[in-house]
């Protein structure tokens, strides 16, 4: 019986001392990451749906990314955030607004980089403040990239009637090939 106390003395004087340990600015990235996915949970689903429960529930998996980043939990979170998007547009018939799309993604994006980051950073490394912000800037870079592209494509599709889908659609291939052929040069000239 001893022996036990003294294994659970022990434990407790370890979780002490991690929980000392742990530096800022790891917890504000991963309170970023709660930010981000709760934030874009919110903009996804409907208003009818939230309820105390549901947004226990949503706040839930806004703090799963944020504990194990990398485990499954943010592909879950996205994938919640992604579901919210179908419900409130198929579900509840609420029109795909593009202010509200690109909102979606930008904060799905933002997540997914937080928890890339966060992956990388122990609870108790010493962080530059600048590393994070330079992060952050590069995200936001291709935040704005991809929303002004995904604003010229939409417009792109009114444009010709008919006619103008094909465009898009094919405007969109050609964007794709062309990422697609810039990530194999990046991977081969490792």
């Amino acid at each position: 019986m001893n022996d036990l106390v003294e294994g659970l003395h022990e434990r407790v004087r370890a979780v002490r001392y991690k929980v000392r340990r742990i530096s800022l600015t790891p917890l504000l990235v991963r309170a970023g990451i709660v930010l981000a996915v709760l934030v874009g949970l919110l903009v996804a689903y409907p208003v009818q749906v939230f309820n105390p429960r549901s947004l226990a529930a949503l706040a839930v998996v806004a703090v799963l990314p944020a504990i194990g980043p990398r485990r499954v939990w943010p592909t879950f979170a996205a994938l919640v955030t992604v579901a919210g998007w179908l419900l409130a547009t198929l579900g509840f018939d609420r029109p795909p607004a593009l202010w509200r799309l690109l909102a979606v993604a930008a904060l799905l994006y933002l997540a997914h980089t937080l928890c890339a980051l966060a992956a990388l950073l122990p609870f108790d490394a010493v962080v530059d403040p600048e590393l994070v912000v330079r992060w952050l800037v590069r995200a936001g870079v291709v935040v704005l990239a991809s929303a002004v592209i995904g604003v010229v494509l939409a417009w792109l599709g009114g444009v010709g009637g008919e006619r103008g889908f094909q465009a898009v659609t094919l405007a969109g291939l050609l964007v794709a090939v062309a990422l697609s052929a810039l990530l194999g040069w990046l991977l081969r000239r490792r």
